[in-house]
């Protein structure tokens, strides 16, 4: 798997952003977020991870 297609575990998401389980939860629902469901777990790809970094960086730019 390379880097672009790494998967990562809510945990993992919720220490690289420091957000709270409900907080990463709420990013997903709302679709701010991109993941996916294997079985019962769910996944956020890398790529996801750092358009969702990078968006809130041009929005707040913008502001």
């Amino acid at each position: 798997m390379t880097a672009s297609t790494e998967l990562l575990t809510v945990p993992q998401v919720m220490a690289r952003l420091q957000l709270s389980r409900t907080a990463v939860y709420d990013l997903i629902r709302t679709r701010q977020l991109a993941s996916i469901t294997l079985g019962r777990a769910r996944r956020i790809p890398t790529h996801a991870l750092t358009d969702f970094i990078r968006t809130r960086l041009e929005q707040e730019a913008a502001a």
